[in-house]
């Protein structure tokens, strides 16, 4: 599968949603592709580079996206929100003249719900407490399932204050349990 990238100094997983600011004439571009399309992007953890001017160097895992809602800004910027729908794995990939990352991806299958276990409860309360904190932006798109191990652990992954390359490394765990079990040693290690 073909896709246009946007490396981002963010991680984004499956489920979880992000408001965007589009001023490039690349990403302007790509959006209005993706919209002439139906499709999405994907976006990627930049590596080496920045998120403006010359192609940035993403890491090779990132979360297909589609866009879920748009508005013209007063500024005349474009604002996209983004909801992600699956992680894939870059298989190769090209700079266009423009700057824009073109990537033959493969799609890694959604991890399969799994019940939250009972010995790991706790980070529920944590979880419950980031998502009030949240702008009325993500409490307005989150569906919330406090059962579901994957979608807890994905939420934690998003909201906890994580570096960029723990999350990185989180959203490359195949295991919503292990991810779990490596979000709890974290919350363990900043509560001590």
């Amino acid at each position: 599968m073909k896709i246009p990238l946007f490396p981002l100094h963010t991680v984004l997983l499956p489920g979880g949603f992000l408001s965007l600011r589009i001023f490039e004439a690349r990403y302007l571009d790509m959006v209005s592709y993706c919209f002439r399309q139906n499709s999405g992007f994907g976006i990627c953890l930049i590596r080496e580079g920045e998120e403006v001017g010359q192609a940035a160097k993403p890491y090779p895992m990132g979360t297909l996206v589609n866009i879920i809602d748009w508005d013209q800004l007063p500024d005349g910027l474009l604002r996209i929100d983004v909801q992600g729908q699956q992680r894939f794995k870059v298989l190769s990939h090209k700079v266009n003249k423009n700057q824009l990352i073109e990537a033959e991806v493969e799609l890694i299958p959604n991890e399969s719900n799994q019940k939250m276990p009972t010995h790991q409860l706790e980070l529920l309360k944590v979880l419950k407490e980031l998502i009030k904190q949240q702008s009325d932006f993500y409490r307005k798109y989150v569906l919330i399932d406090y059962t579901n191990a994957t979608w807890v652990s994905q939420r934690l992954t998003e909201l906890l204050a994580l570096s960029l390359k723990q999350r990185q490394s989180l959203l490359e765990l195949n295991d919503p349990l292990a991810r779990l079990n490596d979000l709890d040693q974290f919350i363990q290690s900043v509560a001590e």
